[in-house]
């Protein structure tokens, strides 16, 4: 079992500069190597529609890959390398060997999700060339890497071509019986911190197919873009959002503002950078520890199941397409309307929520199931009927049961009956949707008393920690 820790570390001001030359040499080296494949793309291919006696074929050489771009660097390492527009001496020896090896890697996996994609098919963008602000992880391996001394709330590391040793503050204990695999030292914008990989071969891999899904044990989740909710479950309660980056935007602005009016490369501009990536780095803070105590919160339910949509967050957070009139002019397209709404898909973070989710489940010993959204949010969950076919409609009153549902919780517990498979097959019929085969009468007796169980106020069945 792997499990990753991170700490913040205080390194001395000699340390500093070592891994700022690090950091230069790394991305230096990851530069070139890019560089190298663009080259090789550009140079050894010929268009399509081209005649091979006029155009003929250029003479190709070896595709440059992960080794053949790492066996460069015992010849690098001979001598200290130029930057050609400014000059710049680097020195590649005083970097650990694996910590070079670790650009290739990077490199030749981010030049495989843009050609082939990654397991699951989907293809990344053209790789970019790192400046000094994308570039800022290094990563060390174990073996380069010696505990010197434990104390209680500190400990200290030697690390490979690293004057002195490395001071790292202990916010939590480290687990028994793990070793040190590797580590990676990130430099962000209020200091260095170390994230320590620790295994241990004899903790099992939890495997979720093992979990068994019923109506008891599973817990269905609806994620709610209204108001002050941010998810609501099928046991009839509301989770709060944080909304992070409402709450400072206001801040950000006027810090972004002062930035820009100043000159570039001016020490002013700089103190002012260094300020608005601290205001962005509370915003991502914040949502991430939301989305950790959220996340908590679920799993101390002691529910073995939860099912939430898998929501197409790129497309749903995407811009209106531009219509045009006959003369030319562009026409309202509702974007104006629409980007506060993109603003909040992206401050509520759902798609960090549903990995942290899963991490904090998997340790737990619990499953988590990804299920598609399709129709839950407009059928009611305890009779085949469309009735919340409006957005603006968040509650439907049943007069037969006397009963007032509230269109969040129900839906909610619709995802709860998809991932259990009991959701109807609908298909669409002229615009109209038609339900097909249905077991919904299976379960609307416990649909039925958990949503009157809603009509009363009850406390809330999670720590305080998510309100």
């Amino acid at each position: 079992m792997l499990l990753n820790y991170q700490y913040r570390a205080y390194p001395e001001t000699s340390q500093k500069q070592q891994f700022n030359s690090w950091l230069r040499i790394s991305q230096y080296w990851y530069n070139k190597q890019l560089g190298d494949r663009f080259n090789w793309f550009e140079n050894n291919r010929c268009s399509i529609d081209a005649c091979l006696l006029i155009c003929p074929l250029p003479e190709l050489r070896e595709n440059p890959d992960f080794y053949s771009q790492k066996k460069q660097l015992p010849t690098i390492k001979q001598d200290l390398v130029t930057v050609q527009h400014s000059g710049e001496l680097l020195d590649f020896t005083s970097v650990p060997s694996q910590t070079l090896q670790d650009v290739s890697k990077r490199v030749d996996l981010a030049f495989k999700r843009f050609l082939q994609g990654d397991s699951n098919g989907k293809r990344s963008g053209r790789p970019r060339f790192k400046n000094s602000a994308r570039y800022r992880t290094l990563r060390i391996e174990g073996q380069a890497i010696t505990v010197e001394r434990a104390e209680k709330n500190w400990l200290f590391l030697s690390i490979s071509k690293l004057k002195g040793w490395l001071k790292v503050r202990l916010h939590r204990p480290l687990p028994n019986g793990f070793v040190l695999k590797n580590m990676l030292l990130t430099k962000k914008s209020d200091g260095w911190y170390t994230t320590i990989c620790l295994e241990d071969p004899t903790v099992p891999v939890f495997n979720p197919d093992e979990i068994t899904p019923t109506w008891e044990n599973t817990l269905g989740m609806d994620a709610v873009l209204h108001e002050q909710d941010y998810l609501a479950t099928s046991e009839g309660t509301k989770l709060p959002s944080l909304k992070s980056f409402r709450k400072s935007e206001k801040r950000l602005a006027k810090v972004s503002r002062r930035k820009e009016k100043k000159r570039k490369g001016s020490r002013a501009r700089r103190k002012l950078a260094k300020r608005q990536g601290r205001e962005h780095q509370r915003i991502t803070r914040a949502r991430k520890d939301h989305a950790f105590k959220t996340a908590h919160a679920l799993v101390r339910t002691g529910l073995k199941v939860f099912v939430h949509e898998d929501l197409n967050l790129k497309a749903l957070s995407k811009r209106n397409k531009a219509k045009q009139g006959e003369d030319g002019t562009y026409l309202p397209n509702g974007q104006s309307a629409k980007s506060g709404l993109n603003k909040s898909w992206n401050d509520a973070a759902f798609g960090q929520f549903f990995t942290t989710l899963e991490h904090i489940a998997a340790k737990a010993g619990t499953r988590v199931i990804a299920v598609n959204p399709a129709y839950t949010s407009q059928l009611l969950a305890y009779r085949d009927e469309i009735v919340f076919t409006d957005c603006d409609m968040r509650s439907y009153w049943d007069i037969g049961h006397s009963l007032n549902v509230d269109r969040d919780i129900n839906a909610g517990i619709n995802i709860k009956r998809v991932g259990l498979g009991l959701f109807p097959t609908l298909k669409r019929r002229k615009g109209n949707p038609v339900v097909g085969c249905s077991a919904t009468n299976s379960t609307s007796k416990e649909v039925l008393e958990t949503l009157r169980a809603c009509q009363k106020p009850t406390p809330c069945l999670y720590s305080d920690r998510c309100r």
